[in-house]
């Protein structure tokens, strides 16, 4: 004969009652959902990089009269210097030039130097003493001149004179912007400076076309 306990299915009934109510007290699990309560956790969310700007360059500077002037440098033999000008059209039309530049040689404090300024330059060397001639320059061309003088000492008595700024325009008249000399301008005591007249630039050379660029890469 089997007996059974009378109370065992409402100890059954009591555990399973006790197990639902745990569970509607358990924290729900809010993994992998969004949540705006406290108990949710923080979103993360992936902030792109900020795309770097281009890189403007600064405008070139062009003086409102269109041309610019620049040294190409200086050459020393023998006591004979030689200094390279160079007026660049940098507007956006032509410019036309006849003459000689229109120089003044400042000293360390940029006060005038008084020099005699030879248009050519037959009493210092020969070779620059070709008559100006009127030029037209297409945005972009060049003209040039050169500059000489001597360090030549000839009287003990008179100082040296060296300057060491140089002044420019394009001709006698016009604006005037400084131009590194490249060097001290140490006339000695001859007190004079040549010039030569402006003459249109040969045209750089190209790069030939079977000449490749070079490899960015690299």
């Amino acid at each position: 004969m089997i007996y059974r306990d009378a109370a065992t299915p409402r100890r059954a009934s009591v555990a399973v009652a006790m197990v639902l109510a745990l569970a509607a007290c358990a924290p729900a699990d809010h993994r992998g959902q969004a949540g705006d309560g406290p108990s949710a956790p923080p979103q993360l969310t992936a902030t792109p990089s900020p795309t770097p700007s281009a890189y403007v360059s600064p405008p070139f500077w062009c003086p409102e009269s269109g041309a610019r002037i620049r040294s190409r440098g200086s050459d020393a033999a023998m006591g004979l210097r030689a200094l390279g000008l160079e007026l660049v059209n940098c507007g956006d039309r032509p410019y036309r030039i006849k003459g000689y530049p229109a120089l003044r040689v400042l000293d360390e404090d940029r006060k005038a130097i008084i020099l005699r300024v030879l248009p050519g330059a037959k009493e210092i060397t020969p070779g620059f003493d070709q008559p100006p001639r009127e030029i037209t320059l297409a945005p972009g061309d060049r003209a040039v001149a050169t500059v000489l003088w001597r360090n030549l000492v000839t009287d003990a008595t008179v100082p040296a004179t060296n300057g060491e700024y140089l002044r420019v325009a394009p001709a006698a008249g016009q604006p005037a912007e400084d131009v590194d000399p490249d060097g001290p301008v140490d006339v000695g005591n001859t007190g004079r400076i040549g010039v030569s007249a402006w003459k249109k630039a040969e045209p750089s050379t190209p790069v030939p076309s079977s000449v490749s660029p070079p490899d960015s890469r690299l």
